[in-house]
């Protein structure tokens, strides 16, 4: 296996609605960024992935036309996938395997904004049983919420504790929407979205876009003085069919970080995809995230979601606290589907 590490990362600033900017323009500027830090030409990165949805857009072949903001001409080697940013850094990964370049580029991008998000993520469901009867994201969240509390010591006060130290330590994050000082005992007196779950337990609607580049052994280290090596990654999922499974669990994310290497050695910091507060309760089960755990320093989905781009950017997080110094070990992790369905998971260390 050749070595492949992260040598950049660049995202744009979350926010509930990106109006005067398309796609390409929400693009454009986070892969000039992210290959301008990396030290790179862009004619010589030797293979592009793109994460993304039509079903955000609203329009067939969106990626496509996201080609505008990366520069295809000369013509270029190019991938996509349906997908979060983080499966298009895997599909990156593999084609570098291969040995004939040294050098990738992913980026994942979503204006979740242009449609109902918890309606549009509907369409992912079985499309026989479950599917027409449209049952929205939230919803189906909060049936996975209502399992784990009714089988479980864990309260709607550690939900809330959750949401208040992750927008709390966005606060540090110029790129979070959602950031700030909340108070937990206010935030129970809220009411309910969909019980268990209020506004706090649910991750904000968000435009935006990131990137990274990829680079193999020699040049990784000329372009970067701590390149972020992905010293393993591997995806997994799940039944689709909710009722298949047991709600409560992800053994998907247990197999896949176990196939990664997430117990070979001490992890420093973890950058998890947990949409709802509840779910960081089972991913630190399923993950085998201790107690004291740094996870989620960015403040992570709950400060800021960019669908299609909110997984790749819990592994840039992760690569730029490897790159500088402040983590030696890290795991990121992002996830796809509802309840927790497919989940991936790439650990990085520092040389």
């Amino acid at each position: 296996m050749r070595d492949v590490a992260i040598v950049s990362f660049a995202q744009a600033p979350s926010v509930r609605r990106d109006a005067e900017r398309n796609e390409v323009e929400i693009v454009m500027p986070v892969v000039t960024e992210a290959v301008a830090r990396a030290g790179i030409a862009r004619k010589d990165i030797g293979f592009t992935c793109s994460g993304s949805s039509d079903y955000l857009a609203g329009i067939p072949f969106s990626f496509v036309a996201a080609l505008d903001g990366v520069g295809a001409w000369p013509p270029i080697r190019e991938s996509h996938v349906e997908m979060d940013g983080a499966w298009a850094l895997y599909e990156a990964y593999v084609r570098l395997q291969h040995g004939d370049i040294d050098s990738a580029l992913a980026y994942g991008f979503g204006k979740s904004s242009v449609g109902d998000l918890p309606d549009v993520l509907a369409t992912q469901m079985d499309p026989y049983l479950v599917g027409p009867l449209w049952p929205d994201s939230i919803s189906v969240a909060a049936l996975q919420a209502r399992a784990l509390l009714d089988s479980s010591d864990f309260t709607e006060a550690d939900m809330a504790e959750i949401a208040v130290r992750s927008r709390r330590a966005a606060k540090e994050n110029p790129f979070a929407q959602v950031a700030g000082d909340f108070d937990a005992k206010a935030l129970l007196a809220e009411p309910y979205i969909a019980s268990p779950l209020r506004k706090h337990d649910c991750p904000p609607i968000s435009d935006g876009a990131c990137a990274v580049v990829l680079a193999t052994g020699d040049l990784a280290r000329e372009l970067c003085e701590r390149p972020a090596w992905i010293r393993g990654i591997d995806h997994r999922v799940d039944s689709q069919a909710l009722g298949y499974r047991d709600l409560t669990k992800a053994p998907s994310a247990a197999l896949a970080a176990q196939k990664a290497g997430a117990a070979a050695d001490k992890i420093d910091v973890a950058e998890i995809y947990a949409p709802f507060t509840h779910q960081e309760l089972i991913l630190r089960e399923e993950l085998g995230l201790g107690e004291g755990m740094d996870i989620n320093p960015s403040g992570g989905v709950l400060a800021a979601n960019p669908v299609m781009a909110a997984g790749l950017t819990r592994i840039g997080e992760a690569a730029d606290r490897v790159i500088g110094g402040t983590a030696d070990r890290a795991l990121a992790h992002a996830t796809s589907g509802p309840c927790l369905q497919q989940n991936l998971v790439c650990i990085l260390e520092g040389e």
